[in-house]
């Protein structure tokens, strides 16, 4: 795999139109590779922070391109994985999907209407589609949230859902995996007419089909129907420590039965 790796890495590259650009890149690269924690612009010892801003904001390279060249190589890691699995169950592929903040400070007027302010965060906001193959997380697709008035986080995710290539999903067990954000009974609704499986966080306040609210549940494991769901979710909750020293109680659902040991994990 590192000549894989490898090779991916140097394909990238020959996409940069001046070499100043392939300087760019590998550095950017070095900070992500090195895996040390830092991985901004500040902390690379090769280029300056403002050098890389003008090649992340400014500087024309091809997006597509490189979009193309990293799918090609992701699908080839699934089926490699594929060809030294086990015969008998499919193996698991995962898909996460995540709402990122591209934080923006300044002006950009090429970004037109793209910068918003959600959660106190002013920037691009992308729903982000990632897939965990083996022991690989690979960035797979991306829409960006448009504000008020236009399809949510949550269905943005499942367009993202809908255009996963069959060549992946017939060949694996798919699991949709994320946050409350895209808990919707939208959501849930098209994962499972699509036949995958999703597990996602839900609110604390959401009601079920018999008025009471979620948290008021006491047995983790149980099967129940959320408002406006009209089949049944696995629901279990866990305790996330958070930065000062709290524990807070969150929920979360299977679409599938499961046990709560599992869905807790």
């Amino acid at each position: 795999m590192l000549a894989h790796a490898q090779n991916l890495v140097y394909t990238l590259k020959e996409l940069m139109p001046t070499q100043y650009q392939k300087d760019n890149l590998e550095a950017m690269l070095t900070l992500f590779l090195e895996a040390q924690g830092h991985p901004l612009p500040e902390h690379s010892q090769t280029k300056s922070s403002s050098a890389i801003s003008r090649f992340l904001n400014i500087n024309p390279w091809s997006t597509r391109k490189m979009i193309k060249v990293i799918r090609h190589h992701a699908l080839l890691t699934a089926l490699k994985i594929l060809s030294s699995s086990t015969p008998g169950r499919k193996p698991f592929l995962q898909v996460i999907i995540d709402l990122t903040t591209l934080e923006k400070r300044g002006k950009f007027s090429e970004f037109g209407d793209l910068i918003r302010v959600y959660n106190g965060k002013r920037g691009l906001h992308i729903v982000v589609v990632y897939l965990v193959i083996g022991r690989w997380r690979i960035p797979w697709n991306f829409r960006v949230w448009r504000g008020k008035g236009t399809p949510s986080p949550a269905q943005l995710g499942l367009k993202l859902v809908k255009r996963l290539p069959q060549s992946l999903t017939q060949q694996f067990q798919t699991i949709i995996l994320a946050d409350t954000a895209f808990g919707s009974v939208e959501f849930l609704e098209g994962v499972r007419q699509l036949k995958y499986h999703a597990v996602t966080g839900v609110s604390i306040s959401r009601k079920l089909a018999d008025g009471r609210l979620i948290r008021r549940l006491h047995k983790q494991g149980q099967q129940v129907y959320l408002f406006g769901l009209k089949f049944p979710v696995t629901v279990s909750w866990y305790y996330l420590k958070r930065d000062n020293g709290k524990l807070e109680k969150r929920f979360v659902l299977s679409t599938r039965p499961m046990k709560a040991s599992t869905l807790k994990w």
